[in-house]
């Protein structure tokens, strides 16, 4: 390339050579280079040339234009005219070779049969796409292949174009995905009238990975999802869906078969199913199985309102409970928490003003691990502290003071 360069912009004996300025001029020769390598397409109808970017010359010209690279290369298109409109058939080659086909419409969409080919050389040249499409948008039964011929996915489309049902397939045949619609609109090419229970009761099918491996158990029944479980890869549950007609219960387990969570939902009426309002959501310890977290919430007119929040201790205790209810018209929660041997070790009302402003109210109770009341701290209507006692173990008082605004104390007047 340097010798080429060296001859097209030949330098004056002794003068510097201007590398920067030669830039421009060497980007342009590859960019000339490239283009001669590529042949310009020549276009004929029944042998007469035309020009598809001239007008004039496909003016009322009613046929099948034919391009190919360069004069003797290969097809690269053809497309119908009518009446010097470019409409009907539309063929796309790849090295002579078919690789898409399909019709447009007098506007330029696609409407009609459309297919698309490996545009693999020799004899056989694998489908790998057929639908219909409908002024651009597909419409009805829509497949495609993997090259060997094995069907990869089954879609139906309804008249506003959108996609109502599918089903995949791995590259050994078996079903990975589906989704199905209200009735059976896949055959005769996927049975979604047995895999999506339109046979009067509930079906079950299994969904496989690109490996083989089971990977999720669909239950349907009359096309609505009933059941959805996931795998591990050692064949284990790792999740679980349950959908009832007015309402659901959702489960996750560990590898070894621990489960680790749940959840249970309620939909509202009306609601179509696609609204949730959780009522029970619980967490498990994972090596043991053992509750370790617990949330219940009431539906009502907001929705659903938090209840309860309860933790407990690995050795099964409970550690901490937060109950929720309304004082005066105001949120609050009474906290208590335990010692792991099942003794009370503190309890304090909060007030709720926000999401996250708490109010501290009342007397607010500290305990031993014996159960006995140790200390009281004592809350005005605002939220500050007013007063603090201790106790000893025999329930003797060892320290009762008054709080003031500006820090300082003194013993409580009786």
């Amino acid at each position: 390339m340097a010798d080429r360069i060296a001859v097209l912009y030949p330098v004056a004996a002794g003068q510097p050579v201007d590398n920067a300025a030669m830039r421009l001029p060497l980007a342009l020769l590859l960019a000339a280079t490239a283009t001669l390598a590529h042949a310009v397409e020549r276009c004929d109808i029944d042998g007469r040339s035309v020009n598809p970017a001239n007008g004039a010359t496909t003016a009322g010209q009613t046929g099948l234009m034919r391009c190919r690279d360069g004069d003797d290369g290969p097809v690269v298109r053809e497309q119908e005219l009518r009446n010097g409109v470019f409409m009907g058939i539309v063929r796309h080659y790849r090295n002579g070779v078919l690789q898409r086909e399909y019709s447009v419409n007098e506007k330029g969409n696609r409407d009609g049969r459309s297919r698309e080919y490996a545009g693999l050389p020799g004899a056989d040249n694998p489908l790998l796409r057929d639908e219909t499409m409908r002024n651009g948008s597909t419409v009805g039964l829509a497949r495609s292949w993997f090259p060997n011929g094995q069907l990869r996915r089954a879609t139906f489309y309804g008249d506003d174009g959108r996609e109502q049902a599918y089903a995949e397939f791995n590259a050994q045949g078996q079903l990975s995905e589906l989704h199905c619609a209200g009735t059976a609109v896949l055959a005769p090419v996927a049975d979604d009238a047995a895999w999506c229970g339109h046979r009067g009761k509930a079906a079950a099918v299994d969904l496989y990975g690109p490996r083989g491996t089971l990977r999720t158990r669909l239950t349907h029944e009359a096309g609505q999802l009933r059941r959805n479980e996931t795998f591990w890869d050692n064949g284990r549950l790792h999740d679980q869906v349950e959908i009832g007609s007015d309402g659901g219960v959702e489960r996750s387990f560990t590898a070894d078969g621990v489960r680790t969570h749940e959840a249970r939902w309620i939909n509202p009426p009306n609601s179509g199913g696609r609204v949730r309002l959780f009522t029970l959501d619980q967490e498990f310890h994972e090596t043991s199985g053992t509750l370790v977290r617990e949330r219940r919430w009431a539906p009502d007119e907001r929705g659903s309102t938090l209840q309860s929040e309860q933790r407990w201790y690995l050795n099964g205790q409970l550690r901490e409970s937060a109950a929720y209810s309304s004082v005066q018209g105001q949120r609050a929660v009474l906290e208590t928490r335990f010692h792991d041997n099942g003794q009370p070790a503190g309890e304090g009302l909060w007030l709720l003003a926000g999401r996250n402003e708490r109010q501290p109210s009342g007397v607010h109770k500290s305990f031993d691990d014996q159960g006995r009341l140790r200390s009281e701290r004592h809350y005005d209507a605002r939220g500050r502290l007013a007063r603090e006692r201790e106790l000893d173990e025999t329930g003797h008082v060892l320290r009762d003071d008054e709080l003031f605004e500006d820090g300082s104390r003194k013993a409580f007047a009786r």
